[in-house]
Formats: structure tokens, C-alpha cells, sequence
């Protein structure tokens, strides 16, 4: 696991662009790169991909838009199970633990960067236990506020929200997800000062946003677009580093001068750190390719997604440039999850 000593001295530079050290391989993922042991007839029987969370959420909707494409390349079904439990983490340990070479994760940043930091406990070491395949897709969040937060602009609506101080509060769907984390790195590149209010989901967020008891939230597009476009919410600007398709009229924050607080959510394939690479090599050829089709990449915008495709390069490296970034973030706040 990345230590905490690590994470501080990388975390400047982090906080504005990814660590130079995260542009190489992992040493697990370097050590995975010579196995060669898979047979040439992998998958042998049907792929069990793993979710952390109930059916119908978002990770959920991301899996199911990819798994009957990836079937038919494979040549063996790929059956979706939702396992939900401790934000994915439940799902997360069944993968690393599993020998059988046919069992994969549909897995969110929390499980692959952060989750041992936010929790000494976590039974799985997302750095070392885990082979990662390739992005699905990513998202950004938008930030949120009352319908009467005063500005037209997001110059204006960030002014606002400085000058509410420590007398404002922010939602999350609980301590140690990107909607907590995301909102402290922005506390870290602003003088917005805001308290965090932990709830127990984005829509309870947006309840208690509408019902006046919090003022600023990072929130899933799909779930805010809807109550902008009501006018029951300003959106102040996106976290993604260019304007998302998800929301393409709402500007970055970026527009409005805020560096250094960029910040997705994703979810991706990952594999049992086990698993020989040749059948990593195949299995992500199948989903570049199936991420590659129009009709995927609309069902996953559909949902929430933007499609993704890359290398299991890619994907460590985005691993561990997320795991320096919000952990510095933990490290710094004192943040902790017993979940």
C-alpha cells in the first residue's frame, strides 16, 4: 500500500497534477507483466462480474450496458451479481480473493485507490490485490446549490458560497466518498469554508438541499440535471477538466478559475491480481472494443457514463494518481471511515 509518508511528500505536486511516479506501472503491476500461464482457451465457462451496489445504481447501469457486447466476443456469458455492501468494498474483497481465473469486479474509485486509507481495516490492498483490466466509464460532478444561492455565473455563485464561511454546510452520501472528498479538495484550492453534513445517499442530499439544511453538494449529473433544469437548484460548474457531454451547457470550474480540484468518478474492470496476463490482454481488447460501439457508448451516456476506452496502463495509472490525490486529502483532514 502507498504509505503515508509517500502520500505527503508527493502531495503538493499532486494536488495540481498527477505525481510523476504515478506515470509508471505499479511494482505489482510490473510483476504481474511477465505471467503467461493463462490457457489459450480463456474464459473456459461463464465470467462472474461482480457489483458492489444494488441494482439500478449507477455502477450497476455501467456493468449491464457492457456485459451481453462482451459475451458475444469472449464467446461465454458474462453475468452481472450485484454483491452491495461497505460502498462497494464487499464486492471489491470477493474479487481480490478469487482464485477460479472467471470472476471480475465492476469496481468504483473508492475500492481501487483510497479504500485502505479511509480504513486500516479493509481486508484488500487495492494496489497489490488487484489486476486492472480498463476504464468503463467516468463522470463528473457537478456542484450544487439552493435555487436562492445568489449569482448568475459561476464567478458569482463561488463568491457566495466563500462568503457563507463556517456557517454553511455541504451534503455527501457519506464520509470518505469522492461527494466528501471532492468537496474538502475544493475547500483546499478555494477559501470556501463550508461544514460537511454525511448523509446516507445523493438523494437524501438533494432533499435536504431543497428543504434549506445544506447549501453545496457535488452531485452525479443525472441525478442534478433534472432539479437545474426545474430551477429547484443552481449548478455552479462541473469538476471535469473540459465540459462533459453528461451536462455539456454547464461550465468547468476550471472557467471560473479554480486549478487543482479536478475530480471524476469512474468505474472499471478489475481482476484478481492472479489472473495470468494473457487473459488480461484478451479481455481488454474485448471491452475497448465494445466500448468502441456507438450503440455502448450511448446506453452508458444514458446512464451516466461517459464510455472510456484504454489500457490496463491507463487504468494504474489512474489508480494511483487518484490514490495520491484524495488521499492527501485524507491524510490532510484527518478523515476516517470505519465502513
Amino acid at each position: 500500500m502507498i504509505s503515508k509518508r509517500r502520500l505527503l511528500q508527493t502531495l503538493a505536486a499532486s494536488l495540481c497534477t498527477p505525481a510523476a511516479w504515478a506515470q509508471e506501472l505499479s511494482p505489482s503491476a510490473r510483476a504481474r507483466a511477465p505471467r503467461s500461464s493463462a490457457p489459450g482457451n480463456w474464459p473456459s465457462k461463464p465470467v462472474r462480474l461482480l457489483v458492489g451496489f444494488p441494482a439500478g445504481a449507477s455502477p450497476d447501469l455501467a456493468a449491464r450496458a457492457i456485459a451481453e457486447p462482451l459475451s458475444r466476443l469472449l464467446g461465454q456469458p458474462v453475468v452481472v451479481e450485484n454483491k452491495p455492501g461497505a460502498s462497494g468494498n464487499l464486492a471489491a474483497d470477493q474479487v481480490a480473493k478469487s482464485q477460479d481465473e472467471h470472476t471480475l469486479g465492476a469496481l468504483i474509485n473508492g475500492n481501487l485507490t483510497i479504500a485502505r486509507l479511509l480504513n486500516p481495516n479493509t481486508p484488500f490492498d487495492p494496489e497489490k490485490d488487484f489486476a486492472p483490466v480498463g476504464m468503463i466509464g467516468t463522470a463528473p460532478l457537478v456542484l450544487a446549490a439552493p435555487a436562492d444561492a445568489v449569482g448568475k455565473n459561476a464567478t458569482e455563485l463561488l463568491l457566495w458560497a466563500r462568503n457563507l464561511g463556517d456557517r454553511g454546510k455541504y451534503g455527501s452520501p457519506g464520509v470518505g466518498t469522492v461527494g466528501h472528498l471532492g468537496m474538502e479538495l475544493l475547500k483546499t484550492r478555494t477559501s470556501i469554508a463550508v461544514q460537511h453534513v454525511p448523509f446516507t445517499g445523493n438523494p437524501q442530499v438533494i432533499t435536504a438541499m431543497l428543504a434549506g439544511k445544506i447549501q453545496l453538494a457535488l452531485l452525479p449529473p443525472g441525478l442534478a440535471k433534472p432539479h437545474v433544469k426545474s430551477g429547484k437548484l443552481k449548478a455552479i460548474g462541473v469538476t471535469s477538466p473540459e465540459r462533459s457531454p453528461l451536462f455539456a451547457e454547464l461550465p468547468t470550474l476550471r472557467e471560473a478559475s479554480v486549478r487543482g480540484a479536478d475530480l471524476e468518478i469512474w468505474t472499471a474492470i478489475a481482476a484478481p491480481a492472479s489472473l495470468p496476463s494473457p487473459a488480461i490482454v484478451k479481455l481488454n481488447a474485448a471491452l475497448v472494443e465494445v466500448l468502441r460501439a456507438p450503440e455502448v457508448q450511448q446506453r452508458l451516456l444514458t446512464a451516466g457514463w461517459r464510455a472510456q476506452p484504454g489500457t490496463p496502463h491507463d487504468l494504474d495509472y489512474r489508480m494511483r494518481s487518484d490514490t495520491t490525490q484524495l488521499g492527501g486529502v485524507i491524510l490532510m483532514r484527518g478523515i476516517h471511515s470505519e465502513a
